[in-house]
């Protein structure tokens, strides 16, 4: 015997997690009692089986918890071979051997039981094996090199295992402590475990009763046929897995045992929060026993909103993260997992179109989620995703281009997908789009603004544009343009009133823009550029784009020249102020000309000395002018409510006028009434 062993190998190196103790011992115990089924079944064991269970027993006083079967039991070889002959054979050269799949040393080569010495200072093995004349056997070892075989006292078969735990770890010795953790990690197995007994509340305190304690009362769904369960069966064992949830809107149960085995149930729970991504949610078993329920790798990233069970034998009993992942087998039921997904949701839609759209609003970030993170999702999905308008009516993709195609076709050749975020705060845009005969598109997830991106790149020929990126007439652009009747005096002085009147709104840039629009339409709108809009949405959900982050936001004040007040409020500008604008704009572009006639003669673009200072003279003397001219301007909009009341009209319709810009608002339009 060498003087070193694998049991501090065990205790530092293996487990993160002292409490997996439990479920190894008691994996043991159960695979020792189902050995004993079948041997009786086969007549290799024609015994009487009796009461066959685990039973997990804690004895305070004396320090100890034991786990015992009456499954097949052991002989002193049996002891020596699976025991001695591994942890004595040295921890280095263990380890050399075994170093590439360190991760799953227990799980693959059945050293559950020495996880015994992660809490446990010492260890007995008590046991009686099924054989014929077979003499019970006691092993025992603190730890060290040194452990010791004797003749036991057991007299039925099985096997009893003693744990003196640890002093650092005497919550192992609570009761509590040790239904939880069965409860965690062994609630679905096939055989009986008792720990304890039943509590009830007798003279004012919990007290036990003489009825045992089953840990493992509830079936595991998961392993019976589909066609044996009802739908009150799935709801049942959901509300076991999940208590105090609401319902789940339905199911997939997965069942395949060729090229790998997997049983499970995945529900699809109602989404409260608009995205909650939780972790944690779906429970990985290995033939009913609990491993762990962080699956990354197990099942792709947007199966996290899924809740349910998956058990698959192929997979390592302890397995981590990072195993998970480069295994093959984990691959393979990765993708099985998604195209089983992706088939039920393409059947669900097919046989009941009404009830799934009543669920479409709960599935839809599901879905969105899978399509962007999930190339082989994306395309299966194409056929069931759906579209939703602001009037409340579902489409296809290919319903919803075959519906918007005739009138939602620009100048060259794309179809323009018109959508909302908010219809309530939008409706004014909304409400003008419907009005050209236009269909509108709710987008008002917390992904759509990335699916929106995932549109344009998966179908040909396709932009979407949010409803208030621009006046209606060019949100689809097609070849009729209409020009703006306005002298280059009349827009400098519009430019400036309507500039100047705007009230300061914190991080916010507004540009003044005009256009001719129907006289009927609105006379001030305010647009958001796609594009930057797009990208300061994305910054605010994605690290690494700050940047668009922290850019002011961009609106343009677009004025219709063609409605009757704005028309009223040029003229009136002009008669008031013209006369004394004109000479000053006429003066400003005589300077920028001489100016530019300097810049133009200069040798090889550079200038002289002399030249400069002519320049900048120039230069200065324009902005001089310019602020003459804008005072003048300012001036006289300052005497006209109307503009102010007409910008911030359109300012309060896109929720931008608040504080004590809305406070003068507010008291100007009830002077105006008066």
């Amino acid at each position: 015997m060498t003087t070193e062993n694998i049991f501090p190998v065990i205790k530092k190196f293996l487990y993160s997690d002292h409490e997996i103790f439990l479920r190894e011992l008691v994996s043991n115990a159960v695979d020792a009692t189902q050995k004993i089924k079948t041997l009786a079944t086969f007549g290799d064991f024609k015994g009487e089986l009796g009461e066959l269970d685990v039973r997990v027993k804690i004895d305070k006083e004396a320090g100890t918890l034991t786990i015992s079967d009456r499954g097949i039991g052991m002989t002193a070889e049996d002891l020596d071979k699976y025991i001695n002959q591994i942890a004595f054979s040295g921890a280095e050269e263990f380890l050399e051997k075994y170093k590439d799949t360190a991760n799953s040393i227990i799980g693959h080569f059945g050293l559950g039981f020495y996880s015994a010495f992660m809490v446990a200072k010492k260890v007995e093995i008590n046991t009686l094996s099924y054989k014929e004349d077979a003499k019970p056997v006691k092993w025992t070892c603190d730890g060290s090199p040194e452990y010791s075989m004797e003749e036991g006292s057991r007299s039925d078969r099985g096997t009893d295992i003693v744990l003196y735990i640890d002093d650092d770890d005497k919550q192992f010795l609570e009761q509590s402590t040790i239904d939880g953790l069965l409860k965690k990690y062994c609630r679905f197995l096939p055989v009986p475990v008792i720990s304890g007994k039943v509590q009830e509340w007798k003279d004012g305190k919990m007290q036990d009763t003489d009825k045992d304690n089953v840990i493992n009362s509830s079936e595991p769904q998961w392993m019976k046929k589909p066609s044996d369960l009802t739908k009150d069966d799935y709801l049942k064992f959901y509300r076991e897995l999940y208590p105090g949830q609401d319902d789940p809107m339905f199911w997939i149960h997965l069942n395949v045992d060729y090229p790998f085995t997997l049983t499970g149930i995945l529900f699809f729970p109602k989404i409260h929060n608009n995205f909650e991504l939780t972790k944690n949610r779906i429970q990985l078993y290995c033939n009913q026993v609990y491993v762990t329920d962080s699956v990354e790798g197990v099942v792709p990233e947007f199966m996290m909103l899924l809740q349910g069970v998956i058990d698959s034998p192929d997979i390592p009993l302890n397995v981590s993260r990072s195993y998970l992942q480069s295994d093959t087998a984990v691959k393979k039921i990765s993708t099985y997992i998604t195209k089983k997904v992706a088939s039920r949701l393409e059947e669900l839609f097919k046989a009941d179109r009404a009830d799934y759209e009543s669920k479409w609003d709960d599935i839809k970030i599901f879905i969105e989620y899978g399509m962007l993170t999930d190339d082989k999702f994306r395309d299966a999905a194409m056929k069931f995703v759906l579209l939703k308008d602001t009037e409340g009516k579902y489409y296809t993709l290919d319903e919803y281009r075959a519906l918007v195609e005739p009138e939602q076709t620009d100048k060259d050749g794309n179809v323009i997908y018109l959508y909302s975020t908010n219809p309530v705060e939008q409706y004014t845009y909304i409400n003008a789009a419907n009005s050209k005969g236009y269909n509108v598109l709710l987008m008002d997830g917390q992904l759509d603004n990335h699916f929106i991106g995932l549109l344009e790149q998966q179908i040909e020929k396709t932009q979407c544009v949010r409803v208030d990126s621009d006046v209606v007439d060019n949100l689809i652009r097609k070849d009729v343009t209409r020009n703006v009747d306005l002298t280059p005096l009349q827009r400098n002085i519009l430019t400036t009133e309507f500039r100047s009147q705007v009230p300061a709104v914190e991080k916010t840039n507004f540009l003044v823009e005009f256009e001719a629009l129907s006289p009927t339409a609105l006379p001030i709108v305010i647009t958001q550029n796609e594009y930057m809009r797009r990208m300061k949405d994305m910054a605010a959900m994605q690290p690494g784009m700050s940047f668009y982050g922290e850019l002011p936001d961009s609106y343009n004040l677009v004025v219709n020249t063609e409605h009757p007040l704005i028309m009223q409020i040029r003229d009136e500008a002009q008669k008031a102020v013209g006369a004394e604008v004109e000479p000053l704009a006429n003066e400003i572009d005589e300077k920028n000309k001489q100016a530019s006639d300097i810049r133009s003669a200069a040798k090889d673009g550079k200038l002289s000395a002399e030249e400069e200072k002519q320049v900048s003279d120039l230069e200065k003397a324009v902005s001089e002018l310019r602020e003459k001219q804008d005072k003048i301007v300012t001036d006289y909009a300052a005497t006209c409510p109307q503009v102010k009341q007409l910008i911030d009209l359109a300012l309060l319709g896109n929720g931008l006028l608040k504080g004590a810009s809305l406070n003068d608002f507010i008291s100007r339009s009830i002077s105006l009434m008066k």
